[in-house]
C-alpha cells in the first residue's frame, strides 16, 4: 500500500516536471496540491484521531509528529532545534516514505521532491487558525544525512464573523 502511494507519488512529480519550465514552479504546485490536501485532511484528521484543541505551539508539534505523521505515512518524525521564543521547531524525518525508490536527476537540483509536505502541513493547520511558514532545509535526497522541516508559527488566524451575526 505505501509502496502504490511512494510510487503514484512519483509518476505525479515526473509529471509535473514534464508539465512545468522549471523546479521553482514545481516546488510551487506540489505546495499548492499539498495545501489543498491538507485544508480536506484536517476534518479526516479530527475525526479519526479524537485529538482536542491544542494550547500551544509544543502541544501542536507533538500531535503533528506523534499522531498526523504515524496515521497517515507511518513514522514519528523528531522535534528538535526549538527557538528560544517557541515559535519555531523542525520535525527531523530519519526516513521519507515519499523518497523510496528516488533519484534526483542532476539538472533537477532545485526541486523540492516533497515539497506536498509543507503544503499538507501549512493547509491543516490553518483550518485550525494557525499561520505558520514550512519549508524543508535538509533533503536525503540532496545528501543531507536526514530530511528536516522547519516550522515557524505565524500568527493565530481569528475568526470573521459577518457583521450581525456571533
Amino acid at each position: 500500500n505505501s509502496e502504490l502511494f511512494t510510487l503514484t507519488y512519483g509518476a505525479l512529480v515526473t509529471q509535473l516536471c514534464k508539465d512545468y519550465e522549471n523546479d521553482e514552479d514545481v516546488n510551487k504546485q506540489l505546495d499548492k496540491m499539498g495545501y489543498n490536501i491538507g485544508v480536506r485532511l484536517i476534518e479526516d484528521f479530527l475525526a479519526r484521531s479524537n485529538v482536542g484543541r491544542c494550547h500551544d505551539f509544543r502541544e501542536t508539534a507533538d500531535v503533528i509528529a506523534k499522531v498526523a505523521f504515524k496515521m497517515y505515512l507511518g513514522i514519528t518524525p523528531s522535534i528538535t532545534n526549538w527557538s528560544p521564543g517557541g515559535d519555531e521547531f523542525s520535525l527531523i524525518l530519519e526516513n521519507n516514505p515519499l523518497v523510496d525508490f528516488v533519484e534526483l536527476p542532476d539538472n533537477h537540483s532545485s526541486l523540492i521532491y516533497s515539497n506536498l509536505l509543507c503544503g499538507v502541513l501549512r493547509g491543516a493547520l490553518e483550518m485550525v487558525q494557525m499561520a505558520v511558514d514550512v519549508k524543508f532545509v535538509q533533503d536525503t535526497l540532496k545528501g543531507d544525512s536526514v530530511t528536516e522541516i522547519r516550522m515557524k508559527f505565524l500568527r493565530r488566524i481569528e475568526d470573521n464573523l459577518p457583521a450581525g451575526e456571533e
